[in-house]
């Protein structure tokens, strides 16, 4: 069952922080050490990585869609490539018209909207399949982490009003590994949206003449439909926060806004109390593209009905400098 962010790990001071710092160093040196005693795979194709430095949602998937798009625009075929959470279908396996997010994750439903999808918790694996395919580049969304898979070009991305957070490895905060030992593997960073909690490792990418994007949220479709009616908003994703701001800015008037851990899934009782309370205040139920794919299309179940009922809201991610972005690929690109 996933879980929400302890709000602690966001915070510049806190006792509990400290007192799992014992646990955190242990954890830090697990993860360094895996990174270091695996001989990973060099595809003969070229490997995006699209990935973060701590747990949880910093816009990895939007921000593999848009490179992919950028790619396609080049005149490459990617294929995504990504490890399927939360879907119970083990192995090597593209992403098809009748697979679920209960097959495959939700993730990979969104990927397979605009680039073939491979899921494989093997990376290796994974890569390996695609390039049986007519593909020319690799995108993984996520795994930067994962050393099975040799990457030509890791783009971390960071939001810019949370940054690391307390700087602290989990459990104590939210770095999956002690940064001094990521950043060495990191070759860019894309800072998506505004706030000063990201300016410090924007600086050590600086120092390191490593290239720092920026980008930003913005809707995806014309938003006026916003407006017609007071909203009810819910979303089962890393930052629902983030989520509920970008639907304020677009002229949503909310009148509500329910939170849920990433990768959700939505109990019965829960899609009965959202269309109630929808049809009580004849409001609108508006929804994350991501938590959309999630629910089902049976309209027998009340989950189903929340689906048909709910209307998702996509996003995209812009890049202020899109040149930039087309530069760093093109290097990545000419390695091999």
């Amino acid at each position: 069952m996933p879980l929400k962010a302890p709000s602690f790990w966001y915070r510049d001071k806190s006792a509990i922080a400290t007192a799992l710092a014992p646990l955190a160093a242990l954890y830090g040196r697990i993860a360094e050490s895996r990174s270091k005693g695996t001989a990973p795979y060099r595809s003969r194709l070229q490997v995006i990585c699209i990935g973060n430095v701590t747990a949880g949602g910093g816009g990895k998937t939007p921000s593999a869609i848009a490179v992919a798009e950028v790619l396609k625009a080049m005149g490459e075929l990617p294929v995504f490539l990504t490890r399927g959470y939360g879907g119970k279908m083990q192995g090597t396996l593209f992403v098809g018209p009748k697979s679920s997010a209960v097959d495959v994750g939700d993730e990979p439903l969104l990927l397979a909207q605009h680039a073939p999808t491979m899921v494989s918790a093997d990376r290796a694996a994974g890569a390996r399949a695609i390039e049986a395919t007519e593909a020319t580049v690799i995108v993984m969304d996520d795994g930067f982490q994962n050393p099975s898979l040799a990457k030509d070009l890791s783009l971390i991305v960071v939001d810019g009003a949370s940054g690391v957070g307390n700087g602290r490895v989990i459990p104590a905060g939210p770095l999956r590994e002690p940064l001094d030992s990521q950043l060495p593997r990191a070759d860019a960073l894309l800072v998506i949206g505004d706030g000063a909690k990201a300016a410090p490792l924007a600086e050590a990418f600086a120092r390191g003449g490593k290239p720092v994007l920026k980008a930003r949220v913005a809707a995806d479709c014309d938003p006026r439909w916003l407006g017609v009616l007071p909203a009810i908003a819910f979303a089962g994703i890393a930052r629902p926060e983030k989520f509920f701001a970008t639907l304020r800015g677009n002229g949503a008037r909310l009148i509500d806004a329910h939170a849920f851990p990433d990768h959700h899934r939505f109990s019965a009782r829960q899609a009965r109390r959202l269309l109630a309370q929808a049809q009580t205040y004849n409001a609108m139920l508006v929804t994350t593209a991501k938590d959309w794919v999630r629910l089902p299309d049976d309209d027998s179940t009340p989950q189903g009905e929340l689906k048909h009922r709910s209307r998702p809201f996509p996003i995209a991610i812009k890049f202020e400098d899109a040149a930039a972005l087309t530069a760093l690929l093109k290097k990545a690109l000419r390695k091999r």
